[in-house]
């Protein structure tokens, strides 16, 4: 909250490390030192400062100047500017730029001004006010209403506001509205609270379907907050967008038009991913007048170990035991250090192994590292913030779920282990340190992958390309269908709400009818089942209770994991991480959504494989390249895992697989393709017996590329080649969306289809392995053993199929070149790839 007047302290006292002097520690000695591919220095920027709108309440000024910030920075002024206007705004800058501050001035500053109405005069008395269905409620004066994507963001949030609130009294009454807060606050809160701070989710199962007891905070609603709105891309970001049209909604049948205040990360376009997201117009604030400190970012690619992996191919050390031991190495100097890690189980494999290390060191530094990720019990969560804050940790493995705008003043370092799929992502981590205005360190550790290797030897496309706009489709049917009848149940639907909802609602409306979800009386549609409406989807996930993972000896529930995610992490024999404790899972019974498990202690980490086929149901855009076909279009997905992988700890060698017994589950979504014909395949010398070999290397790299181009990562996305495919009846390469109904990506991968396949052939040419190897064409997920594979083939494959792609990008859109894009996630949820 007050990175304003940190931010521009004189760095003449340097009460920090210098992130030069700490990354020369970190490389001392000759093998360390050539892990280091690029390191960028960013200097220090100076900020522009401004003054307040001169209708912001003299107190909030005088509250903010108490926590140390004489003037606002230049942006914040005019985000403000715009919120008093009554235009919807995105502050759209970069970490530890101020943007909370931007909105909370003119929020507070109204919420002050509806305190003193004269309503609000009798010490607030209960003024009775007629409610809707007859309730009788009390006008508490404007409210607001807060949005952030993660719990954690929304606690911290709530303790910044109640810090900068502290001299305006009782006029603010700020509160955390989420799963974990107790039944006795809950009402308290719906009838008093004129500052809530909640989720998407919580918005979406509980107080949207309440709407009658949250009536008098709906009418007085003034200003909707939608913090670190980047992150709501793809599924989620489409099924968020539908939630927000639901409270407008509600909010106009209360007789409010709330404005809504979004805060971003530095994006291209935000004012247009803004509007998508909320329906609305809004104005954008993308000129960042703050300063910034020092920072030094390295890129660093871990080492090639003695051993072998498939096919002969040489296997890098893992980039999970080399963030290790860099955190240990910074904690062993004293330096804050956070290392984000790509999912739950990296999260806590780098805690474990540093404990380990730093016990044989100091057994009191062991203490002083900790992971930290979804799926904890809010117990934990709390504890570990706590100890954050506080400094009593000096490392944390985490997970995106601390990435998102938590302020944790005082880092010192950033460890990324692997490239978090987008640019934003990569900037909102590395910026979390040096948020006093220090300077900072940021360290990229490439894993084995085609991505991760091809932008540590390419660093201008981390740091001198620009960025994408957000993607998401709030018309996706499988999206809209659930919210119109979440809607409906709410308030019966009716013909005006179609161009709220988006031109999709119209069809859809007969579709829901047919089926018996919604009943048409009159003019209006209405919810004709007794379950809830909201429980139809998971904004988050595919659906489905969350599988509970159940100590077997105990019966302590240890955490939850997404359905989807279940079959690939917690099949029978996978191993779990909880807490720094490794268990085995023994058994999982998906009809009653538990996994039991045990303590256990394997040398092992577990990889789930599985086999996907796709079917064409309909091509809606297809293409000449040269004589083979680029197409876009609607495909089913049948996947199944059917067994998994052993590897060791510290290499990843493959110790043995294991046969497993899971039903298959489809998919129904959006993907590119394209064909090549036999004189094609003569031309490129791709003879039959290394077809196959040359598609699946050329699909591999392909998937591993396209987070250059679309804002996803490889999680969000899947792939399967076919020498004749039974469809189109030529050797085929699919990439699909892995997400029911689409989320985009694949109708960006279509459209810049171009400069997709000409980074994935130069990102296979220019791999200095000679058959092919995972910082190429090999993929860790791949369900058929990477086998076969044929890089050299792959290569001429794509050289003939670029030969005949069309100069302008298809179907009239715009073609970018290999951008790398702004945006974010702990990923929507731990989504698997199907290669």
């Amino acid at each position: 909250m007050a990175e304003n007047h940190r931010s521009d302290r004189s760095p003449t006292k340097p009460t920090r490390p210098a992130p030069g002097a700490v990354l020369d520690r970190l490389t001392s000695g000759p093998s360390r030192a050539a892990r280091i591919t690029h390191t960028e220095h960013l200097p220090p920027r100076a900020g522009r400062h401004a003054a307040w709108p001169d209708r912001i309440r003299p107190e909030v000024v005088e509250a903010v100047r108490a926590c140390g910030i004489e003037r606002p920075w230049a942006h914040q002024a005019r985000a403000a500017e715009h919120a008093l206007d009554g235009d919807s705004v995105v502050v759209a800058t970069g970490t530890a730029s101020g943007k909370s501050l931007a909105y909370l001035v003119p929020v507070l500053s109204t919420l002050l001004d509806g305190a003193e109405a004269p309503a609000r005069r009798a010490q607030r008395r209960e003024a009775p006010a007629r409610a809707a269905g007859g309730r009788w409620v009390s006008d508490r004066g404007a409210t607001a209403l807060y949005l952030a994507p993660t719990k954690a963001l929304a606690a911290d949030q709530c303790r910044a506001v109640r810090e900068l609130a502290r001299p305006l009294g009782t006029a603010v009454r700020p509160a955390v509205y989420d799963g974990d807060t107790p039944p006795e606050e809950r009402e308290w809160i719906r009838r008093y609270g004129n500052y809530v701070l909640t989720n998407p989710d919580m918005l979406h199962r509980g107080i949207l379907p309440s709407h009658p007891r949250w009536s008098s905070f709906l009418r007085a609603l003034r200003y909707v907050v939608v913090d670190e709105c980047h992150v709501y891309r793809g599924v989620f970001g489409s099924h968020v967008a539908q939630v927000l049209r639901r409270l407008r909604r509600l909010c106009a049948h209360y007789g409010s038009s709330p404005v809504f205040l979004l805060a971003s990360a530095t994006a291209a376009e935000p004012s247009v991913a803004a509007r998508r997201l909320t329906g609305l117009p809004v104005v954008e604030v993308a000129d960042d007048a703050s300063p910034r400190g020092e920072l030094v970012f390295a890129l660093w690619e871990p080492p090639l170990t003695e051993l072998r992996g498939e096919k002969g191919a040489p296997v890098r050390r893992t980039a999970t035991a080399e963030t290790a031991d860099l955190l240990t190495d910074l904690t062993l100097q004293g330096v804050r250090s956070v290392a984000f890690v790509r999912s739950r189980r990296g999260a806590e494999l780098i805690s474990v192994i540093a404990k380990e290390r730093l016990a044989e060191a100091d057994r009191s530094l062991a203490r002083r590292v900790a992971a930290y990720r979804g799926g904890y019990l809010p117990e934990e969560r709390r504890a570990l913030e706590r100890a954050l804050h506080s400094g009593e940790l000096l490392g944390l493995a985490a997970t995106t779920a601390l990435e998102l705008g938590m302020d944790v003043s005082g880092l010192d370092a950033v460890l990324i282990a692997g490239y978090p799929g987008t640019r934003a992502s990569l900037w909102q981590q590395a910026g979390r340190a040096g948020r006093s205005g220090q300077g900072a360190l940021a360290v990229l550790v490439a894993r084995d992958d085609p991505l991760d290797t091809f932008l540590v030897h390419h660093p201008k496309a981390l740091f001198d390309q620009p960025v994408e706009s957000t993607v998401l489709d709030p018309d996706n049917p499988y999206v809209l269908a659930p919210h119109l009848c979440a809607a409906a149940a709410e308030l019966p639907l009716t013909e005006e709400d179609t161009e709220l909802f988006g031109p999709a609602c119209a069809e859809l409306l007969p579709q829901l009818e047919a089926a018996k979800l919604l009943r048409r009386r009159t003019r209006a549609w209405h919810w004709t089942r007794r379950e809830r409406a909201a429980d139809l989807t998971d904004l988050r996930g595919e659906g489905g209770r969350p599988v509970q993972i159940v100590e077997a000896g105990t019966g302590r529930l240890l955490g939850t994991v997404d359905q989807g995610a279940a079959h690939t992490s917690v099949h029978e024999g996978a191993v779990h991480l909880h807490q720094g404790r490794t268990y085995l899972v023994r058994s999982l019974d998906l009809e009653d959504s538990v996994a039991l498990v045990e303590e256990a202690s394997p040398p092992y980490t577990t990889v789930a494989r599985d086999t996907t086929s796709v079917s064409v149901l309909e091509t809606d855009v297809e293409i000449p390249w040269g004589d083979g076909r680029l197409c876009y279009g609607s495909v089913e997905v049948t996947n199944q895992v059917v067994s998994y992988l052993r590897r060791r700890l510290a290499t990843g060698e493959v110790l043995g697989e294991t046969k497993l017994d899971l039903p298959p589950r489809t998919l129904r979504t959006r993907a590119v393709w394209w064909t090549v014909t036999e004189d094609q395949l003569d031309e490129a010398r791709i003879p039959p017996e290394i077809l196959g070999g040359a598609l699946h290397a050329a699909e591999h790299a392909s998937i591993g590329m396209l987070p250059l181009f679309a804002t996803c990562d490889r999680w969000d996305i899947g792939g399967v080649s076919v020498p004749l495919h039974p469809d189109t009846l030529l050797p085929t390469v699919f990439v699909y969306d892995g997400h029911p109904g689409g989320a985009g990506f694949a109708e960006r991968a279509f459209r810049t289809a171009r400069a997709w396949l000409t980074a994935t052939r130069e990102a296979i040419a220019s791999c200095e392995c000679d058959s092919g190897c995972p910082s190429c064409v090999q993929s860790p997920k791949c369900g058929n053993g990477n086998e076969p594979l044929h890089k050299r083939g792959a290569v001429r494959l794509l050289t003939v199929l670029l030969k005949g792609a069309p100069e302008g990008a298809p179907e009239g859109a715009e073609e970018t070149s290999a951008k790398t894009p702004e945006e974010s996630p702990e990923k929507t949820p731990e989504k698997k790839s199907q290669a």
